[in-house]
């Protein structure tokens, strides 16, 4: 029965892995597509297809926004949704169950939100431009699809317990990210609406508590929960992480967990569909237009070394300390330089830092997108040289 559930435990994670950098590939076509298509003559119909006006009316209700956000606050929504339902699932019965499993992915995410944050503060807060301030959470993201598929390239050469870290720790750095858009980008608030979704996500609660397992029922309420967080001004992706905490995870007679369920209809559609498309429409950047001189303001060195200097000396550096205190333990199987080489690879922010960096600069035009070339500078460096580091380990993970 142990191992039944064991080989159970290792099949879903393979699975995940699988799909993340199956994913990350995906994300690596999906940005090119969209730097080509902006860089080149089509660059018109490309902004025009972002801009494309989409609205839903439904009696007195009237949705109007472009098709870019659209995928920002709607698709992205349902992103949240997985990764709230992941964090529950990691928090009750996975790797963050118990203290001894959390404390290095837990202490290595809070030096890699931290640092990095410092470092771009440390560029920023004496700007002429009070705005730029705002972007501090940026370099503090972790892109796990990303991330995880470079680990996967290198097959055997790193251990099970380093990709475990690296999930353990995205994760942990997504439930962080959720915390900063939730404190400290939100807007004005709406009481009306605010009203509501509390209403419903209550209705969610007392669901959960009587053992609904319905899915459709959780969708309903979670779709009013979510047009009404969009129009509160809180975050509408907030949404899909407060319906994804009220979804049953225990497992009824039959063995059915409607989170796992829900969680795994979801994992391919977010790999394969939302996350290349957010990609799509956020990361096409026209560099014929940018200069060295803009890229060497506050704002993208800020990010630069954020993501690239600040990821890998807040997560190795935190990460030494716990294991040298002896408050946690060196990964099984694994050498400093796997870690070091691991930490690095938290530099890729990528999809999270384009999220993040259109809720801190609400103009994405601001800072003539030098903001978002800073993403995939310092997020597609760390991935070259956390790659490098761990293919030319000489210890090889059995």
């Amino acid at each position: 029965m142990i191992r039944k559930r064991v080989n159970k435990i290792l099949s879903d994670i393979d699975d995940f892995i699988d799909k993340e950098s199956s994913s990350g590939v995906l994300l690596i076509f999906a940005t090119i597509f969209a730097l080509v298509l902006s860089n080149s003559f089509l660059s018109p119909f490309y902004e025009s297809f972002l801009h494309i006006p989409v609205e839903i009316h439904i009696g007195a209700l009237h949705l109007a926004k472009s098709l870019h956000h659209w995928v920002n606050d709607g698709l992205m929504a349902i992103f949240f949704l997985l990764i709230g339902l992941e964090v529950k699932r990691e928090l009750i019965e996975g790797h963050l169950s118990s203290v001894k499993q959390a404390v290095l992915p837990g202490v290595a995410a809070i030096g890699g939100m931290v640092v990095p944050a410092a470092v771009y503060v440390a560029f920023n807060y004496s700007s002429e431009n009070p705005v730029a301030i705002n972007g501090w959470a940026i370099p503090t993201a972790t892109d796990i699809a990303f991330a995880l598929g470079i680990l996967s390239m290198l097959g055997n050469r790193v251990p099970v317990s380093l990709k475990l870290f690296l999930m353990a720790l995205a994760i942990i750095d997504d439930l962080g990210a959720i915390v900063i858009i939730a404190l400290f980008y939100t807007t004005d608030l709406s009481t009306l609406s605010i009203s509501v979704a509390f209403v419903s996500l209550a209705i969610l609660i007392v669901m959960n508590r009587f053992g609904v397992t319905k899915k459709a029922a959780y969708f309903i309420i979670g779709w009013v929960l979510w047009v009404s967080v969009l129009k509160s001004g809180v975050h509408a992706t907030l949404a899909g992480v407060a319906l994804a905490f009220t979804i049953p995870l225990k497992e009824n007679a039959e063995g059915h967990s409607l989170l796992k369920e829900i969680e795994h209809d979801l994992h391919f559609w977010v790999a394969f569909f939302i996350l290349p498309i957010f990609a799509f429409v956020n990361a096409g950047v026209n560099v014929t237009e940018i200069s060295l001189e803009q890229m060497s303001g506050s704002v993208p060195l800020g990010i630069m070394f954020g993501l690239f200097i600040g990821k890998q000396l807040g997560v190795f550096g935190f990460s030494w300390l716990a294991i040298k205190l002896k408050f946690a333990e060196l990964p099984a199987g694994s050498s400093w330089r796997q870690l070091y080489g691991t930490a690095v690879l938290t530099g890729i922010g990528f999809t999270m830092s384009l999220f993040i960096a259109s809720l801190a600069f609400k103009d994405n035009q601001m800072f003539h997108f030098t903001d978002r070339l800073a993403i995939l500078i310092g997020s597609f460096a760390s991935g070259f040289l956390g790659y490098w580091l761990l293919k030319n380990t000489k210890e090889n993970a059995s």
